[in-house]
């Protein structure tokens, strides 16, 4: 019989598998290529530092995002995912970096895959029947069990979102 950890454990591995589809296919062109006059990105700023573009109340027209922008966006969602799991303080948004280029982008990825892996692996039952408030305030009674089941969630949509501006870009413009 299998344990819930065990189910999500191989939940994450068939997204993140899914995933490296797209992933191991980018470029710094891909990761850079604005899809649409209102989009959001990263931009490097005066100190070196790379931030993405945001807003507190999503804006309309809905801004699309660069494939950067959502390395970053998985970047920051799972830094704090784990952070809150291991019981340390979650990042603030403007805290969290985009790397500089997709090399490093993947290499963070990979390096929260690997911490999210042992989150995962030491998760006995007490762990994940333990109450959790992110990414959902605390009232929502949610456990460690929904928000790694979110995390696999979350990763699929991202994931998703970047194989698509991938495939769009290699096909260009309409006719």
């Amino acid at each position: 019989m299998s344990s819930r950890r065990d189910l999500l454990r191989w939940q994450f591995d068939l997204v993140w598998s899914l995933s490296q589809l797209h992933f191991e296919a980018l470029t710094d062109d891909d990761t850079h290529w604005t899809p649409a006059a209102v989009s959001w990105t990263v931009h490097r700023g005066t100190d070196g530092l790379w931030r993405a573009d945001f807003a507190e109340t999503e804006p309309d027209p809905i801004p699309v995002p660069t494939i950067g922008w959502l390395t970053w966006h998985i970047g920051w969602w799972w830094s704090s995912a784990i952070a809150h799991a291991e019981g340390r303080p979650v990042p603030e948004r403007t805290e969290v970096y985009w790397p500089g280029n997709t090399a490093a982008a993947l290499d963070w990825l990979n390096t929260l895959r690997t911490q999210w892996l042992a989150v995962l692996d030491r998760a006995g039952d007490a762990e994940l029947d333990a109450a959790t408030s992110y990414p959902w305030p605390a009232e929502a009674g949610l456990t460690v069990a929904h928000l790694a089941a979110w995390v696999g969630a979350e990763l699929m949509k991202n994931a998703t979102e970047i194989g698509q501006l991938r495939m769009l870009r290699a096909a260009g413009p309409a006719r």
